[in-house]
């Protein structure tokens, strides 16, 4: 009879089949390649916001370099730094981070639920949302971080309407609408996929 307390032992994975399962690896180099691009959003944040701090000190060609980014467009001529400009500079600046962050559950949520463990239990900077990541959650919370995403470009666009025809603005709206309902039928098949799992048990 055997000892309910030793593990049971698998059988040996066919050539075939340990090739298929390795195949996984093949994912590194893609999430290597956004780690790079998490590198470069880095850069360009840290570009902006020495341009902010310029421009507040009254550099000009800061402050062009700040209009020109964000796309705002006057009749009168900007010599200073504005309320409209800081606000959609921020804006940019908090698009940059939160599309830093949803690289990041790519990069980690990711390779931990597609590739291999990083066997983070227990240590102190683990994310509170790995623990219990899979692909079902992952899926979830990229479409809220997308939806996020979507918020801010609508703001910026919203402040800046002036420079937006009447069809960029509905455009716009309407392709936000459409994340938050993808993003709420994704949440809502999850929970019946979860019902149904939980109802066989």
């Amino acid at each position: 009879m055997s000892d309910p307390l030793q593990p049971a032992k698998t059988s040996p994975m066919r050539p075939l089949a340990k090739m298929i399962f390795a195949s996984r690896w093949l994912q590194l180099p893609l999430y290597l390649g956004l780690i790079v691009a998490q590198g470069v959003y880095v850069v360009h944040f840290l570009v902006e916001l020495l341009h902010l701090v310029e421009a507040a000190f009254g550099n000009q060609t800061a402050l062009q370099a700040l209009i020109n980014s964000i796309g705002y467009k006057t009749d009168a001529p900007i010599t200073t730094l504005n309320e409209t400009v800081i606000m959609l500079v921020v804006l940019a600046l908090i698009d940059v981070v939160m599309i830093s962050n949803l690289l990041i559950m790519v990069i980690v949520g990711g390779y931990e639920t597609f590739v291999s463990r990083m066997n983070l239990e227990g240590h102190e900077d683990q994310p509170e949302w790995l623990s219990h990541v899979n692909a079902s959650v992952l899926k979830v919370k990229l479409a809220m971080s997308i939806i996020g995403i979507s918020s801010i470009h609508l703001l910026k666009t919203f402040i800046n309407a002036d420079n937006y025809t009447d069809k960029v603005l509905i455009a716009q709206t309407a392709i936000h609408i459409a994340f938050l309902l993808s993003a709420m039928a994704i949440a809502y098949t999850d929970k019946l996929m979860s019902s149904t799992a939980s109802g066989r048990h």
